[in-house]
């Protein structure tokens, strides 16, 4: 299949129902599997639409447009569990999908901590969260964005070639049923748009990119502004220069310092926890960053990109001081974690159709602080503005460390000059305590911060 310029357009299709309600669906393949001879079950169904364009020198490179559906069931039989999924709900394959699973089951190994929630925990509540945006754009639409992105970028004097911009949209929808008593539905929209242009000649090129993600399309970034804030990104990154390894101040531009909070979310995971993996095992309650640090998880925003009114196993989340005046509150925990460390679940269980719930946070962010970017190094003399980070960075057992990164060196309280090929070392435990926030959060990946200053991290360069 091909469109008018002789681009392929890929449409996927997944197994499609129509005309089954999903609860109905999951309630049946339930009671079929205790039938069966499970003490216990859960199931989730998951439908999917998605489509995106891409472009690339003002021609399509690509029109996608994908649409399907999966259910998962778990079983568990005693202390033993099994998971199955498919894509085939006829009859037929249900009832081979529940065999298998209860055949499965029975020869797992057993789990003292496995089990459903108490039926008197599950949520009956479902808050509206505005996570599903009606208005479904239109094929030009998508390409209307990634066309106006990409101009203005070409547009940027300086900005030499493209990459590629892309639009894309989603719409999904889950629905989770157990054994013990809970069905609840959610679902969620996604618009995104982002462009990538390179600056500079030959050997001397440099590449750069702009995004937005957002739950409804009123509340994505401008295309032209996004388009021209990534021209103006490649053109300020040519002619990097090299610099010395020293210990200097380091700050993180708020489009890279969410994984400083991703890497917390690591560390502070039940399972982690459980099993003594983490550099922060025996933290809770314990002032880990400085006094003026709070970082909050909030499943409840609204159009929140990781919002939801009920976690993978039917409890109801809640917003948190994951971090307070600095001190560690929480972990995040699942029924099962939180089982093996004596604890009750945190309500942050995320599954999907082929997997055991785990924990995952929700909307998790540091609370922006008093200072804006540019009052925030007006007093550094020397030091270093990261904009891009390379390698996945976390020793998450020791907490040591070490990514490679691109940015701007600071002189003199300015951003003075473009800089590449250098790596940055420390160890979590000490930049969570020299941490200063600017108060520029957006809310833009699920995980956020706002720029961050972080004192005393060695900078290996030439």
């Amino acid at each position: 299949m091909f469109n008018e310029r002789g681009t392929p357009a890929v449409i996927n299709f997944g197994a499609i129902m129509p005309d089954t309600n999903p609860v109905s669906l999951l309630s049946d393949l339930i009671d079929r599997a205790r039938r069966a001879g499970a003490d216990a079950a859960d199931s989730v169904f998951s439908e999917g639409i998605s489509m995106s364009i891409a472009q690339r020198l003002g021609a399509q490179e690509k029109i996608e447009r994908s649409e399907g559906q999966d259910l998962g069931l778990r079983v568990l039989v005693g202390k033993r569990q099994a998971i199955v999924s498919s894509t085939d709900f006829s009859s037929k394959a249900l009832t081979e999908l529940v065999e298998r699973a209860v055949s499965m089951a029975k020869l797992a190994p057993e789990d003292p901590h496995l089990g459903l929630a108490d039926p008197g925990d599950l949520t009956r509540l479902f808050p509206d969260l505005d996570t599903v945006d009606e208005a479904e754009p239109s094929t030009d639409t998508l390409v209307k964005r990634a066309k106006l992105a990409e101009e203005a970028a070409l547009a940027v004097p300086g900005v030499t070639n493209s990459e590629g911009a892309e639009a894309g949209w989603s719409r999904s929808r889950v629905v989770l049923a157990t054994s013990n008593g809970f069905s609840g539905e959610h679902q969620v929209t996604r618009h995104g748009l982002s462009a990538v242009v390179l600056a500079g000649e030959g050997v001397s090129m440099e590449r750069d990119y702009e995004f937005s993600s957002a739950v409804h399309g009123a509340d994505l970034q401008d295309p032209e502004s996004l388009g021209t804030r990534a021209g103006a990104k490649a053109v300020a990154r040519l002619n990097p220069r090299k610099v010395p390894t020293q210990k200097v101040p380091i700050v993180f531009d708020r489009r890279v310092a969410g994984l400083l909070v991703r890497s917390l979310a690591g560390a502070i995971s039940g399972p982690a926890i459980a099993r003594g993996t983490s550099f922060l095992k025996d933290q809770m309650g314990q002032q880990i960053y400085g006094a003026h640090i709070n970082i909050i998880d909030d499943p409840y925003r609204s159009r929140g990109l990781r919002s939801h009114p009920f976690d993978g196993e039917g409890l109801a989340p809640k917003r948190r001081h994951i971090i307070e005046g600095g001190v560690l509150q929480t972990w995040l925990l699942d029924l099962r974690s939180g089982r093996q460390l004596g604890l009750p679940s945190t309500g942050h269980a995320s599954r999907g159709t082929s997997s055991p719930p785990s924990p995952s946070p929700s909307n998790l962010y540091l609370e922006a602080g008093a200072v804006t970017p540019e009052e925030l190094i007006s007093d550094i003399d020397s030091g270093f503005y990261v904009t891009d980070l390379m390698g996945s960075g976390v020793n998450g057992v020791t907490g040591d460390y070490s990514q490679g990164a691109a940015g701007f060196w600071i002189e003199g309280g300015e951003i003075a000059y473009a800089v590449s090929e250098v790596t940055i070392a420390g160890n979590m435990k000490d930049m969570y305590l020299n941490m200063t926030p600017a108060n520029d959060l957006e809310f833009r990946s699920g995980i956020d911060a706002p720029t961050v200053r972080v004192e005393g991290l060695t900078l290996a360069g030439s």
